[in-house]
């Protein structure tokens, strides 16, 4: 079925079940989740405790699996001004274009009249994605980083530095190969999808490269090109990424290939590591976590993932979302969603926890990247940005055109976007 059309009839089902509801008790109020059965059936469990704890009647209503047609439910609902839903969560990268639209109620006013303090989140991340112009407009939920997997049993010490990394996965990929035919050194998202647009933010940013500044663009770098040809040569020069790098690799692809058993080191997202340690992993016990590697004279960095709650502005029940936006960020909600589907906390003070340190060793690592992440462009057309800059890099990384020259057509494109939506 055609992915517009089914989010059209996704958004009349929901709409028509948020009503019947509603018009059971007037002091309804929704909120709009997706994700996988275990995930909704998490909120399922903390909106019904909510319920009961403050005699409220949030309704869940689930949207689609899948992040993009999420958004465009979203999209189609708030673009027609309507009263549902009242809440909702929101990729990082979606925050700005909903800002921008005016779709988002401002929460200062809400977090002076209860006095909410923000200190507990990250400064970082709230300046980097939930404010603009100084005003808060959405919180953390739950956060998201990329890490280096790498195999316990096969290096010592992991590499500080890209260079490290290819070295190591030269050694180590000759040795294996001898009874491992499908052994690589490093396996990373390089696939035509955003995942690729995440993985070549953290080369470049190692390098001290970027995409915009102040936007205005500044992708075609020495800085960049260096970091660029680096990664074609992964695959191409050095061969230690395989081949179909550029044509499969997505998060799944590159979890499995290193969970078989199969790669020495592994980029990936934080949600990996519970299943690389799974029983039926053949990596169990072999599998160590730490910082993306960087290139000389500069520091390792990680693009920010991760769902943030929002107020709709044409909310009707605006003082019972935000009963909700503080019970879903307070301390103990945050402390349960690590322990029972572990998810990263969005507050600073929760991987302070002695009872979730002593469980989780991996705390200590991710609050450090949480305090050095750094998000893709927060710009309302980063949508058209982000397709720009898949395209390009992938021909790249397939070989089809040279770095300089794939830079070069991102800057004239990125330029010719940034004149038809960026102009006020």
């Amino acid at each position: 079925m055609n992915v517009k059309l089914w989010t059209i009839i996704s958004l009349l089902f929901m709409s028509l079940f948020v009503f019947n509801s509603c018009s059971e008790k007037d002091d309804n109020f929704s909120i709009w989740i997706g994700g996988s059965p275990e995930e909704v059936d998490f909120w399922e469990k903390v909106i019904n405790d909510f319920n009961a704890k403050y005699d409220c009647n949030l309704i869940l209503v689930r949207q689609p699996t899948y992040t993009d047609q999420r958004k465009q439910s979203l999209i189609i609902s708030l673009e027609g001004k309507q009263q549902n839903p009242d809440l909702f969560l929101m990729d990082v990268v979606w925050i700005n274009q909903f800002i921008q639209s005016d779709w988002l109620e401002p929460l200062d006013d809400f977090a002076v009249k209860s006095k909410f303090k923000t200190e507990p989140f990250f400064k970082r991340v709230l300046n980097l994605v939930d404010k603009y112009d100084d005003n808060l407009f959405a919180l953390p939920v739950f956060m998201d980083v990329a890490l280096l997997y790498y195999r316990t049993d096969l290096i010592v010490q992991p590499p500080e530095t890209w260079e490290q990394l290819k070295e190591l996965s030269l050694r180590i990929q000759e040795e294996q190969r001898k009874t491992n035919k499908s052994f690589d050194g490093f396996v990373w998202q390089g696939a035509q999808y955003e995942g690729l647009v995440c993985s070549f933010l953290e080369f470049i940013a190692s390098n001290g490269g970027s995409i915009l500044q102040n936007d205005s663009v500044k992708i075609n770098s020495k800085e960049n090109i260096a970091a660029l040809q680096f990664m074609q040569d992964l695959i191409h020069k050095y061969k230690v990424s395989p081949e179909n790098t550029y044509t499969e690799m997505k998060e799944e692809e590159v979890r499995r290939e290193f969970q078989k058993g199969n790669a020495l080191f592994e980029r990936n997202w934080t949600y990996a590591w519970q299943l690389h340690n799974s029983n039926d992993s053949n990596v169990k016990g072999k599998v160590g976590m730490t910082i993306l590697p960087h290139f000389k004279g500069h520091n390792s960095v990680s693009t920010l993932g991760g769902w943030h709650i929002g107020m709709s502005k044409y909310s009707d029940n605006k003082e019972k979302a935000w009963q909700f936006i503080k019970y879903v960020t307070s301390y103990e909600v945050q402390k349960q969603m690590v322990l029972t589907i572990g998810w990263n906390p969005g507050r600073k003070d929760v991987y302070e926890d002695k009872e979730l340190k002593k469980k989780l060793s991996q705390l200590n690592l991710l609050e450090y990247v949480f305090d050095n992440t750094i998000a893709r462009p927060t710009v309302p057309y980063y949508t058209q940005i982000s397709e720009v800059i898949q395209r390009n890099v992938n021909n790249c990384l397939a070989n089809k055109i040279p770095p300089v020259e794939a830079l070069k057509e991102i800057e004239i494109e990125m330029k010719n976007i940034i004149k038809i939506y960026g102009e006020k």
